[in-house]
């Protein structure tokens, strides 16, 4: 089955609407019955109310950390929709200040031609063995979308007019570039949300801006953060998803899979050390010593978990023997889609599994992606195998400064 294109059908994009709609009337339910559930429990047993916190295991609500309504939904479920969490006045400034980013930095006629980013079966073939995607940790590298080539493989000169929309993503240190994306990502807004779901200690290793080009925007498909963005000993990644856009089913929105969060992390992107060699990756350098015919990044299988589940739509969009439409197969496998107005923010943990579909529609849908871990003053430690590597003394931002 194709991946969904456009709804044009609008009795079929309100069957999709109205179906999301149930599902998140159920979450809404689910989240009443579950906190009942703990306080009828805490009167039996004299003690007081628990809580699940993902971050934090099992918890009293009589502790220091005192989960508040929407902390408890993200915790349940996996996710949490914040809407107008920024101003349209930061939407603007962080758009403006990519508009003059690309202007001014990305030259994509040279003669090696643009990167592209991939999230399909040729993942590895582009940024498994890439020193621009590499070296893009904390510096802004701009990475185009497949189908702004040409069959050759060379820049299409169409998009030189406005080069902006051969794009599909920024990366991955925004949070570290002066002016919108920093005065963001080290706002109070952020802060006291992220302190509110339970972070202690929580530093930022990387920041996206994903255009999601209007006709030409490549689907993301089915993923956990965690594969990119490991810690250790517990997973820790959390992903703050902002809408610079309006988000529909009609031009890419957001799709999770409620309660996925719960699953260990499947599989992990490293760093080959065939390629580095052991040293390189302890020493977490990113100078190879090892054999340069190899891939610089793998795939790796985790062993599975107690909450491990067997998912047949790893890297792919699911599809579901039996379904008649590619939209039957989304919410057969337990996906909804997150419709978002401009300013409106998704947070997730790095477990949830999520995806986005091809944009196909004549509208973009711009987004500025944050993605949090808990550092050492929480106990966690960034995976020395994570393809994401800072140059060796620059640490990470804290937002808690």
């Amino acid at each position: 089955m194709n991946s969904p294109s456009l709804l044009k059908d609008e009795n079929e994009q309100s069957s999709v609407r109205a179906i999301a709609s149930r599902i998140f009337d159920e979450l809404d339910s689910q989240l009443t019955q579950d906190i009942e559930k703990r306080l009828q429990e805490s009167v039996q047993n004299n003690v007081a109310p628990s809580h699940n916190s993902w971050i934090r295991g099992a918890c009293t609500r009589d502790s220091e950390y005192k989960p508040s309504r929407q902390c408890a939904y993200f915790d349940l479920h996996g996710f949490l929709l914040v809407p107008s969490f920024a101003h349209a006045s930061q939407v603007s400034a962080m758009k403006q200040q990519m508009e003059t980013l690309v202007d001014e930095e990305w030259d994509p006629s040279g003669e090696k031609g643009p990167t592209v980013f991939r999230t399909d079966d040729k993942q590895i073939d582009e940024q498994g063995s890439d020193d621009y995607f590499l070296e893009s940790s904390n510096k802004v590298h701009f990475f185009a979308e497949p189908r702004a080539m040409t069959k050759e493989g060379r820049f299409n000169q169409d998009f030189l007019d406005d080069k902006i929309l051969a794009l599909n993503k920024a990366g991955h240190g925004m949070h570290v570039c002066p002016g919108a994306f920093h005065d963001y990502t080290t706002s109070s807004n952020v802060r006291e949300l992220v302190k509110e779901l339970g972070w202690v200690d929580p530093v930022v290793p990387q920041s996206m801006y994903i255009f999601k080009q209007a006709i030409i925007g490549g689907e993301v498909t089915s993923h956990q953060d965690s594969t990119f963005l490991y810690t250790t000993p517990k997973q820790s990644c959390l992903g703050l998803w902002l809408a610079l856009d309006d988000a529909t089913i009609t031009n890419g929105c957001l799709w999770v899979r409620p309660g996925s969060h719960l699953e260990p992390t499947r599989i992990k992107f490293v760093k080959n050390a065939q390629h580095f060699g052991e040293e390189a990756i302890q020493t977490r350098s990113n100078i190879a010593k090892g054999d340069l015919t190899k891939s610089q990044m793998v795939f790796i299988d985790e062993p599975p978990g107690p909450n491990s589940k067997t998912i047949d739509w790893v890297g792919k969009i699911p599809d579901i023997d039996g379904c008649e439409t590619p939209w039957d197969s989304l919410f057969a496998a337990g996906f909804v889609p997150v419709e978002c107005k401009a300013g409106d923010l998704v947070i997730f943990p790095g477990e949830l599994d999520h995806l986005s579909l091809p944009n196909t529609s004549e509208h973009q849908r711009h987004t500025f992606q944050l993605h949090m871990v808990e550092g050492e003053g929480a106990g966690v430690e960034w995976a020395a195998t994570n393809w994401l590597q800072y140059p060796k003394g620059t640490p990470f931002l804290r937002i808690n400064e």
